[in-house]
């Protein structure tokens, strides 16, 4: 999965591709380069950035959704957690919500997914970090809360990807825990994405600058792929496809 922030502030690309053109090139040379999907965000998740009111998150994403789900065939994923503006995406050609509260923060999210028939991750998240949780546990439980809601809208299961949410309102410890017990939430049964590309997490470990993190992300998301990761959201695609094949190439081997 290859990252399209629309938008001027995010913590590693922001103001890179906030035009319709520039952001429609860049989705271009990522498919290029081997992403099987694009998601595409118009306002930046990262600690302390400035709400975006939907109607102006939806004019950033909905003309480049609409113009690139008219030139290629690869699905398109919508990073959002606000119905309206997954609503125009979804009319303008995306196929999947990328909901970084995990159907819990817009009440009308679910119906909006169900109505669309679309693909759905579902991803946890906390407002602030305590380092006093069981990291796993509390994981679970949100993933138990939002497959409640996908199932009462009608959210078909086989749709549902789980992402454990690194670097959303968890500690170093709990981020570097969550990605080492990855089997153990591939075991409750659906795919899961993982999102660790240019984090803090790696930056924090290595004492690197965003630019300078390209290695400790493959290094992490080669070791979620062995664990049971299904999808990786990465910045640095052709890097990525090329760790990728090779991981999947020994895992093959390996398991005979």
């Amino acid at each position: 999965m290859g990252i399209l922030n629309v938008t001027p502030d995010s913590f590693s690309d922001g103001g890179l591709h906030d035009t319709i053109d520039a952001a429609v090139d860049h989705a271009l040379v990522m498919l290029a380069e081997g992403a099987d999907i694009i998601d595409i965000g118009g306002e930046s998740t990262r600690p302390g950035a400035t709400e975006v009111a939907a109607p102006d998150e939806a004019a950033r994403v909905v003309p480049v959704v609409e113009r690139l789900a008219g030139m290629v065939d690869q699905p398109i994923s919508i990073d959002t957690y606000k119905a309206a503006v997954a609503d125009a995406a979804l009319r303008a050609g995306a196929t999947i919500v990328n909901d970084v509260w995990g159907l819990q923060r817009d009440p009308a999210m679910a119906a909006t997914v169900a109505l669309h028939e679309a693909s759905l991750i579902i991803m946890h998240n906390r407002a602030e970090a305590d380092a006093g949780l069981d990291m796993l546990d509390e994981v679970k439980a949100f993933f138990d809360r939002s497959l409640d809601l996908a199932h009462a809208a009608g959210i078909a299961e086989d749709r549902i990807v789980l992402d454990p949410g690194i670097g959303f309102g968890k500690t170093l410890e709990q981020n570097v825990e969550l990605v080492a017990r990855l089997d153990e939430l591939k075991a409750i049964g659906f795919p899961i994405l993982i999102g660790v590309s240019r984090k803090s997490m790696i930056g924090r470990i290595l004492d690197r600058p965003v630019e300078e993190r390209l290695y400790g992300t493959i290094a992490a998301n080669v070791l979620s792929i062995v664990a049971g990761a299904d999808i990786v959201r990465v910045h640095d695609v052709a890097a990525h496809v090329d760790a990728c094949r090779i991981t999947e190439a020994v895992m093959r081997r390996r398991n005979g």
